[in-house]
């Protein structure tokens, strides 16, 4: 008898140590282009940090905090802009030396980084049974590649610390109900002014609890700064706040707000702010009504999401480095495009034809891409803009120099909302640790 043929070895898709190699390149790969990517930024060798040390030192030596200024190439004069309770903050730090400082600002930016991206995106991988470890450590690497994180580094901000505050209030302890749940926002508020957007935020929500104990922790951190420093607090609050020129040149292209694009039409003159005003309660009330929606739907990072981008729009500054929100706009985008795709839920998708939600879910995911591509090459890292006012008077250049204007715009008209989480969206092949849900609960 003839030999029975013998079946080919099947195909599949388990090789476990095909995935580790191709993580492992990912991952390296991710972590090269670091370096490129941060050495336009080595110029700044934390200007802005050295500026809040300086100020401190004046401070400490007697003289009124808003006295202090130094020169600046691009901006002109440059000036302490924080509240009080920043700099009764940031005082300490001007008796150890920079280096020191440096180091221990840097290292809490990047560890604020690690526990804030992995917050982002531990409910994702949970609910989409991604490997864990994998996705967070490519999801941080991308996060220290976005400009905002490279400015925020580069200058020495405090941005990640009030980011820290923000998420921790509003995806845990808000949702959760806890007693304290506003504190973080009221400090961040406290910290620099923008958070203050947020409490807008909890009043829209009808979390009237939240609001209240952040608005109380605001003024109570408020008040101890004037308590410490009464002169000061008397000037910043009666004075300083209003004197947007004390913080930059409107006009820059670093200014990635609407007061910003305006301005860019009208430089060197500053733009009429009848039409600013008019763009900036059409942009909060429509933005505002759709990050409600989001919060009382559940999602609460596209609601938050929203608000952050409603505050760059907004605040008559707006430099890169604030602008955080674009990266949980991403984690919004990629886990609705990740969706399993349903047939009811095709059917349910703005009363459109079968098939619009596998339509939608490309776009979502398209969308997330191109979102990561441009907050990556950025608006300000590559590009020179010179030191005089200019113009914008090209759509070329129009588009270019409002980038950031215009994709946040972008997003608060598209950000979806996402479903509540159900069995359906729940993939059977994925093991859900404990661990995980723990870390979704967030901090007790």
């Amino acid at each position: 008898m003839p030999p029975e043929p013998v079946a080919p070895p099947a195909v599949t898709d388990d090789d476990p140590g095909g995935r580790t190699v191709r993580r492992l390149v990912t991952v390296v790969a991710l972590a090269a282009v670091l370096p490129a990517l941060y050495l336009p930024g080595r110029v700044h060798d934390f200007f802005d940090l050295k500026i809040y040390m300086r100020a401190m030192r004046w401070w400490a030596d007697g003289n009124p905090l808003y006295d202090y200024v130094q020169p600046d190439r691009v901006q002109g004069e440059l000036y302490f802009t924080y509240p009080p309770f920043s700099a009764l903050l940031l005082r300490p730090f001007a008796l150890i030396p920079l280096g020191a400082t440096v180091t221990i600002f840097t290292v809490l930016t990047v560890l604020g980084v690690v526990v804030t991206t992995r917050w982002l995106v531990a409910p994702m991988i949970a609910r989409h049974g991604l490997p864990r470890v994998f996705t967070v450590t490519v999801a941080v690497l991308l996060v220290l590649a976005v400009e905002s994180t490279r400015e925020t580094i580069t200058f020495g901000q405090i941005n990640m610390l009030l980011v820290v505050l923000i998420l921790a209030d509003l995806l845990f302890a808000v949702p959760q109900g806890r007693r304290w749940a506003g504190v973080g926002v009221g400090l961040a508020t406290a910290l620099k002014i923008f958070p203050g957007i947020f409490i807008v935020y909890l009043l829209a929500c009808r979390r009237w609890w939240a609001a209240a104990v952040a608005s109380a922790t605001a003024a109570a951190a408020t008040l101890l700064a004037a308590a410490v420093a009464p002169d000061d607090s008397w000037r910043f609050w009666t004075h300083e706040l209003w004197a947007t020129d004390r913080v930059g040149r409107t006009d820059y292209t670093g200014n990635q707000s609407l007061f910003g694009l305006l301005s860019r039409f009208t430089a060197p003159d500053k733009p009429d702010r009848l039409p600013w005003l008019l763009l900036v309660a059409v942009v909060a009330a429509y933005g505002l009504w759709r990050a409600a929606r989001a919060a009382r739907a559940g999602d609460h990072l596209a609601g938050l999401t929203l608000t952050g981008l409603i505050g760059g729009l907004v605040s008559p500054i707006t430099w890169t480095h604030h602008l955080y929100w674009f990266i949980p706009a991403v984690v919004v985008l990629a886990d609705a495009a990740l969706r399993p795709a349903r047939p009811e839920a095709d059917l349910a998708t703005a009363a459109g034809p079968p098939g619009a939600g596998v339509a939608r879910r490309r776009w979502l995911g398209v969308l997330a891409a191109g979102t990561t591509i441009v907050i990556i090459y950025g608006v300000v890292s590559f590009q020179d803009w010179g030191v005089a006012p200019a113009r914008t008077d090209s759509p070329g250049e129009f588009l270019v120099r409002n980038t950031y204007v215009l994709l946040s715009l972008l997003l608060l008209a598209t950000l979806p909302t996402r479903p509540p989480v159900g069995p359906a969206d729940s993939p059977d092949r994925a093991e859900a640790p404990q661990k995980l849900h723990q870390m979704d609960r967030g901090p007790e």
